[in-house]
């Protein structure tokens, strides 16, 4: 493997120069364009989800526990109201997917050159990604404080009338989440162009995603220990503790959204890809829809879904689990999922290397073992010991496997997506809507068939089966998804279309000269 360096191609508004050897280019059909990406660019675009982590972390952990436990919402209605939410955002993402699809298609399915005149005013600047991204974020901002304070003016209506007037702040901010999330993740196919650095850019993406979860749930247990609610179940006399604890988060994500947007840009790295895809070998472009004719398109649609069951079930139900069903003092549901996403965060520095020697297809099997693992601790845990440490074990076990399966599954769909970015946004979308749709329905069902405290004594605690056999189901599902998958190389599709550079290649530009060469 050599480079060429013999001609030198300026693109406007590029990082430096882009060496192009013709001929060399028209010897090797699988010459690429490549930039490697500075720290700068990758820390900003990592931190770029910050907002979306903090609100996603209150939502999955504390909605139930506020409604049921602080606002004294029956199972049922509580359930709805995160239905509510999913529904909404399952909705959303793949509307935004083909919105972002569609600013880099004309109606003849042909590319638009990105920073062209086509694109004005925001759309010009930041690019259509971040365009969305910066309209979440303000949906976000505006609406999801309100979701964790009592109803203004209406505190003592009708439960029902109450649902109602959440309702319209929920939809709003899940509108918002899914505009940052899938434009977020659609970011990742055009900024990194091989296995190896995607993967970089997921665990990195994933590391702030464990941060600030880390920091929710210690504001949380910072304020709850403050207010001497250590040993006591949550209750009413902690509204004000749940809205400081989000009047910080946002603060602190909108921070984190504009150091993103002034540290990454969209248009330049489009510039580059667009360059690319003028060489005569090409891929042909890959509508939203043609993604329906592909087989790996669902199995990693399944895959995905059965990771966010998974993960977000867990993250939901372990706090009620701590209080309903251990009685564990209120401190208990911030100690324990912070010792979740500790054990998340000290997994995800490891999956770089470890996907390196053993493979994605691998690493996720270790992972769902793992999860599979907290499902039977959970199961056949009891007594005293287990209450005061084993809870941790538990957090540790859930927080290591779901670190592992989420972050091969988002590389995954990255490896689906290869060199079809224009509609990567699309394909980030579906996954989502399965994994919205899916959590909505499971946890409204959860919630509809919680029994009576006095049902079924005989029988295992509710949220212990919740925990044990409805994640442990979530996992099983993804390692039969993942069974389908042994034989296919990912992002390997018919009609000719080309998969991403191998994780071997290495990265063909010094950062000296920030230059972008064609490998020959």
């Amino acid at each position: 493997m050599s480079m060429n360096t013999t001609t030198s191609q300026v693109v406007p508004g590029g990082e430096g120069n882009i060496q192009n050897d013709s001929s060399a280019t028209m010897c090797k059909p699988d010459t690429e364009i490549r930039s490697k990406l500075s720290w700068k660019t990758r820390i900003s675009f990592s931190v770029g989800h910050v907002l979306n982590d903090l609100t996603a972390s209150m939502w999955f952990t504390y909605l139930l526990v506020f409604f049921h436990l602080v606002l004294r919402f029956d199972n049922s209605l509580s359930g709805i109201v995160l239905l509510i939410g999913q529904i909404a955002d399952g909705i959303a993402t793949p509307f935004v997917g083909l919105q972002v699809g569609e600013a880099y298609s004309n109606p003849a399915g042909q590319r638009r050159n990105q920073g062209s005149k086509c694109y004005s005013g925001l759309l010009a600047n930041f690019g259509p990604r971040k365009t969305w991204h910066f309209f979440g974020t303000m949906c976000i901002l505006a609406s999801f404080p309100f979701i964790f304070m009592p109803c203004v003016g209406c505190a003592t209506s009708s439960q029902w009338a109450q649902v109602i007037y959440f309702s319209g702040f929920i939809v709003i901010f899940q509108f918002g989440w899914a505009a940052v999330q899938v434009s977020h993740l659609s970011l990742i196919p055009v900024l990194a162009h091989d296995e190896r650095s995607r993967t970089e850019l997921t665990a990195l993406r994933y590391a702030f995603t464990v941060a600030s979860n880390i920091t929710i749930y210690a504001m949380t247990w910072v304020t709850l220990g403050v207010t001497g609610a250590s040993q006591q179940v949550v209750g009413p006399e902690d509204t004000t503790d749940f809205r400081d604890v989000v009047l910080i988060a946002v603060g602190i994500g909108a921070l984190f959204s504009i150091f993103f947007h002034c540290g990454v840009d969209e248009v330049k790295h489009n510039q580059v890809y667009y360059s690319s895809m003028n060489q005569p070998n090409s891929p042909s472009a890959m509508k939203a829809f043609d993604w329906l004719k592909e087989k790996q398109f669902y199995q990693v649609a399944v895959l995905y879904m059965a990771t966010r069951l998974f993960v977000n079930l867990s993250q939901v139900y372990l706090p009620l689990w701590l209080q309903d069903t251990l009685q564990l003092g209120a401190t208990s549901v911030a100690t324990t999922p912070l010792a979740l996403f500790v054990s998340g965060f000290l997994t995800s520095l490891a999956m770089g290397p470890l996907t390196q020697v053993v493979g994605r297809k691998v690493v996720y099997l270790m992972g769902a073992l793992i999860g599979m693992g907290a499902c039977v601790y959970v199961w056949f845990g009891n007594g005293e010991f287990f209450q005061t440490y084993g809870v941790y074990g538990v957090a540790a076990l859930y927080g290591a496997g779901g670190s592992t399966m989420l972050i091969t599954s988002l590389a995954v769909t990255a490896d689906l997506i290869g060199p079809h970015v224009e509609s990567g946004a699309f394909v980030y979308g579906a996954m989502s809507f399965t994994d919205k749709l899916s959590n909505g329905i499971t946890v409204f069902l959860i919630q509809y068939l919680h029994p009576c405290p006095s049902c079924c004594p005989e029988c295992k605690p509710y949220y212990v089966m919740i925990l044990a056999l409805v994640c442990g189901g979530a996992a099983l599902l993804a390692l039969m998804s993942l069974a389908t998958m042994i034989p296919l190389d990912i992002g390997v599709l018919p009609k000719g279309y080309q998969r991403i550079a191998s994780d071997t290649e290495d990265d063909v530009t010094p950062e000296t000269n920030r230059n972008i060469s064609v490998m020959a």
